[in-house]
């Protein structure tokens, strides 16, 4: 539940009560600030489940088929335990380091001047510094057969000793964002970006990335299967430009807008 449909069904003193029947006020309920909390202690454990869940997906080397190579980028797959669908592994070098390249992929009003696969992307709500929720909204794609989709995703940067950073994000429920009937509303199982240095050179990162999206609408599994490849290669090479661009003595470099 979200915090306009939870924190608005408060009484006069500012109290909610959680009964038999649902939720109603009454005296000794908890009050705004303690549902609140309550609410951000709930995403938050959302969010922790996820990266362990991306963190096991490194880990597990059996059962990958390799679907593309294109320009050191590798593209592998293997059946999605979440969903009828597919879970891909993309590989690939990124010529930044691991800490900036983690922020890069992931703040806002920068992300759709270089990720060509994204028409909107805005985060709605910061739970803390390293988790926020996102609303994106995807350009249609495989020539005009699959339309735009849009997204609301709760998204969990954690870092780790070494340099090494886990960006995890799954579609969670968020009210104040609801199904529109301009999108049709997409599902993203856990997935992440695993961001470490490259030992030979740590102005490099190693970039691995792990996508199981559930598309939804009536979409036939094979048109998902032979676009998600080309898509996913097409991000890593657009990551790589979006991060020459913000080199160039433009005065701009890394920034840390967003929105609450």
């Amino acid at each position: 539940m979200g915090f306009n449909k939870l924190l608005g069904k408060f009484d006069s003193q500012g109290r909610i009560a959680v009964t038999q029947h649902g939720l109603g006020t009454q005296s000794g309920s908890p009050d705004r600030g303690t549902l609140y909390k309550q609410i951000q202690m709930d995403y938050k454990a959302i969010a922790q489940k996820t990266v362990q869940e991306v963190l096991g997906y490194t880990q597990d080397t059996s059962g990958w088929k390799v679907v593309k190579i294109s320009k050191k980028i590798t593209v592998s797959s293997k059946a999605s335990r979440k969903f009828h669908g597919n879970l891909y592994r993309v590989e690939g070098i990124i010529p930044e380091s691991a800490a900036k390249l983690s922020d890069f992929l992931y703040q806002t009003g920068e992300r759709v001047t270089w990720d060509k696969s994204l028409q909107v992307y805005d985060i709605v709500h910061r739970i803390d510094s390293d988790t926020f929720i996102c609303h994106t909204i995807t350009q249609s794609f495989a020539m005009g057969s699959i339309s735009p989709r849009d997204f609301i995703d709760l998204v969990y940067i954690k870092r780790y000793e070494g340099n090494m950073n886990i960006i995890s994000s799954k579609s969670v429920d968020f009210p104040e964002y609801p199904p529109s009937s301009n999108y049709i509303r997409g599902y993203n199982h856990p997935c992440g970006f695993v961001c470490s240095p490259m030992k030979e050179n740590p102005a490099y990162s190693k970039l691995v990335m792990f996508v199981q999206t559930e598309m939804r609408g009536k979409l036939s599994p094979s048109i998902i299967e032979k676009t998600m490849p080309s898509n996913l290669v097409n991000f890593i090479l657009n990551a790589k430009d979006g991060i020459k661009a913000h080199k160039t003595p433009s005065g701009r470099g890394f920034r840390h807008n967003s929105h609450s």
